[in-house]
């Protein structure tokens, strides 16, 4: 097949390059003119980073014709091919962009009237007759709609643009708030500034405020409705976590599949290299393709196809999206469907890595104490608010209070117990509070329910500006691990602290001791048998009368030391025992030997943090994920958001949200991580208010402003509009 001279360009340099598919063949479209989109038409969208990495999009209107789609399935398959099988595909549909595609234009993205067959086209114009009207829905994800020109396309709600070309009006609906507002404006900027080459002016005007030519155009204006009752915040699928994974035998031929596992989390291991699969996500209108390395060249290059039929045979929508993913090149919707997916880059080795592949890549930072407070992104990197050198006072659930626990025993939880931990200090002068509320695996439901009323009350008694942080058992987060100073964080597998306690602890007991990236040290106690064990780790083993301390090849001179802490604090003479170099009756009091982990530990990933928007308005969680690199000013004070680093899961609250909103935010944050594909449980959940935000939350948004919400946006902008 000859090659088509718009490739000979594709993917030279980083940035965007568009085509749209004219006569069944490309046409390229103007940098200028990028997010524009005719709804009678279908494109072909090219992404390259510097990596190099590739995205490439098929987008089709809702107007577009099964000729065109089918021309531009075959452009993006062919380019793909050219380029060697690299890229990432995604199919995109008018109105249900993938948040990737959506990133790609800052500004938002702009569905015209119209198509090539009707005779319109992508030209770069000085016009002065334009005239249009924009509807822009959207808080984050931004979407601009072209509507008739009446006030019947009107309504409170909304923000709109009227474009009369040297004039472009930003109009407020009486209902519209401020983010709206601000993102409607961005986008009569980008108008202007790209559409007229400068030319023209922006004008921003309210709802009861319109000018006479408006008024002269439009007519007098009547009563106009409320927002449309399309909502801005798209509602997560109960199912949206339902997916299976498929085997395709023969990609190249007449497809057909077999179940691999009929639900999720996956397995990683269940991809072989040499062979295609499907994972069906098609309860929420997604369809992703693995592509292995070593897979048929006819079969990596039949994978949209495949994908295709896929959705045929299944009778799902023809609008269902489609990711085809090359072997080293998955997304993070995809992964997110593996229990600890591991990329390519998480080495064994002590050497610096860019651990999360080619898509997103976040460096690692090695942890400093010194250094917290001028290295945000490594606070945030390892979860640390300071070096754990404040206040600590812990009480412990009992009978609906809070009873004190004696300062010489702090550091040590039991799992049939809940604690309030209060962690008190100072930040730029001002006095800051952590509340960790950790509950243990073991405790009763009457426990965890006073748990949470009794941190909600510490809170309220300190005017609820603490961050409040739920810990289970055996996910204690790194900062945590760190106010016990020299002392590992003891925990015990079950019992209790209470003068009372309920059980006595078993004859046979194995505490897992290990140090983190951050130089916090936790003892946590296991089940006494060899399988336990860790090369990398130390161990004590404590009977009714002898006491050992297993030491691993990779363990530390650090994770020794807090073994003698443990040993001391359990009772009785330590033995010292060398890996390879074990008695007998150590294996026989484990209950014999067995295998267990023996490889080096791998390196510490950081996967690439997700910034959502989040409401339960409707009585549901909806969650509406921040395209592209998020920053500060995506955090609306109107709303819940939740930023999920994957180890820990902040639940910021903006002091506008509703009451709802934040009664509820806890709660927000918990159907959260039930959702989520991969599995996970019992992740760290901290509850932040905004203007109370910690060094572990603010290191992930470049150059964060403490002052920033005290700004008037609207003012700043309208000076900016001023000035030109």
């Amino acid at each position: 097949m000859a090659l088509h001279k718009e490739f000979e360009s594709a993917g030279k340099t980083p940035g965007l390059q568009v085509w749209r598919i004219e006569k069944l063949d490309l046409a390229p479209i103007p940098p200028q003119l990028h997010g524009d989109f005719f709804t009678g038409d279908s494109y072909i969208v090219l992404h390259t980073t510097s990596a190099p990495s590739y995205n490439i999009h098929s987008w089709f209107g809702e107007k577009a014709s099964q000729d065109e789609r089918g021309c531009a399935a075959i452009f993006m398959t062919q380019l793909d091919n050219f380029m060697n099988g690299a890229p990432i595909q995604f199919t995109e549909f008018q109105n249900e962009e993938s948040t990737t595609f959506l990133s790609y234009f800052q500004t938002g993205i702009k569905y015209k009237m119209g198509g090539v067959a009707s005779g319109f086209r992508h030209v770069v114009t000085n016009a002065s007759n334009v005239q249009r009207l924009l509807r822009v829905k959207g808080r984050r994800r931004i979407r601009a709609i072209e509507m008739e020109l009446s006030w019947d396309s009107f309504n409170k709600g909304d923000c709109f643009i009227i474009d009369l070309g040297e004039l472009i009006y930003h109009w407020s609906g009486s209902e519209s708030n401020m983010f709206e507002r601000l993102k409607t404006t961005e986008l009569a900027i980008a108008i202007r500034d790209n559409e007229r080459q400068g030319r023209g002016e922006v004008e921003m005007i309210d709802e009861g405020s319109e000018p006479d030519d408006v008024i002269e155009l439009l007519g007098p204006k009547p009563e106009l409705p409320a927002g449309g009752s399309d909502s801005d915040q798209h509602t997560d699928k109960q199912n949206k976590n339902m997916a299976s994974l498929h085997l395709i035998s023969d990609a190249a031929g007449s497809m057909s599949s077999s179940v691999v596992a009929d639900k999720n989390p996956f397995q990683q291991d269940m991809l072989d290299n040499s062979e295609c699969y499907i994972l069906d996500n098609g309860g929420s209108k997604k369809i992703f393709v693995w592509k292995g390395g070593e897979a048929s060249k006819e079969e990596r290059s039949a994978a949209l196809s495949a994908a295709t039929q896929f959705i045929k045979i299944n009778n799902y929508s023809q609008n269902t999206q489609i990711q085809v993913l090359p072997a080293g090149g998955e997304t993070t919707l995809f992964k997110q469907f593996f229990f600890n997916w591991l990329d390519k880059d998480e080495t064994t080795g002590p050497s610096e890595a860019y651990v999360i592949g080619r898509i997103a890549n976040v460096k690692q930072i090695p942890f400093d104490a010194s250094k917290l407070h001028e290295d945000d992104n490594m606070a945030a990197q390892h979860g640390m608010v300071d070096d754990g050198s404040g206040d600590v006072k812990i009480w412990r659930v009992e009978g609906g209070d809070k009873v004190p626990v004696d300062p010489s025993t702090y550091g040590q939880f039991y799992g049939g117990d809940c604690y309030l931990v209060l962690y008190s200090y100072n930040a730029g002068g001002r006095e800051k509070h952590i509340i960790y509320t950790w509950q243990g695996n073991k405790c009763t439901k009457d426990e965890l329910a006073a748990s949470a009323f009794l941190t909600v009350q510490l809170d309220d008694s300190m005017s609820g500006a603490a961050t409040q942080i739920r810990v289970t058992q055996g996910q204690e987060p790194p900062h945590l691990v760190s106010v016990f100073r020299d002392n590992p964080l003891l925990v015990h597998l079950g019992g209790t602290s209470r003068d009372s306690g309920e059980s006595e602890p078993g004859s046979h007991r194995l505490f897992h001791i290990r140090r983190s990236t951050t130089k916090a040290t936790r003892a946590v106690e296991v089940a006494p048998t060899a399988t336990s064990l860790n090369t990398n780790d130390v161990f004590v083993l404590k009977l009714p009368s002898s006491l050992f301390v297993w030491k691993g090849k990779g363990a530390t001179e650090e994770e020794e030391a807090a073994a003698s802490y443990v040993a001391e604090v359990l009772g009785g003479d330590a033995t010292d025992v060398e890996e390879a170099d074990e008695p007998a009756d150590f294996w026989e009091a484990l209950g014999g030997k067995e295998d267990y982990q023996t490889s080096l530990a791998l390196q510490n990933t950081v996967k690439p943090p997700r910034l959502f928007g989040c409401s339960n308005k409707t009585g549901c969680l909806t969650a509406e994920e921040v395209p592209g690199e998020f920053t500060q000013m995506d955090l609306a004070s109107d709303d819940v958001m939740i930023l999920d680093t994957w180890n820990q899961i902040f639940v910021w609250v903006g002091n506008d949200a509703n009451e709802t909103e934040k009664a509820g935010a806890s709660e927000i944050a918990q159907q959260y991580v039930d959702s989520d594909p991969s599995g996970r449980c019992g992740v760290p959940i901290a509850t932040i208010k905004q203007g109370n935000e910690p060094l572990s939350f603010t290191g992930w948004f470049l150059a964060w402003d403490p002052d920033m919400w005290d700004q008037d946006f609207m003012k700043n902008l309208k000076e900016r509009l001023a000035k030109h």
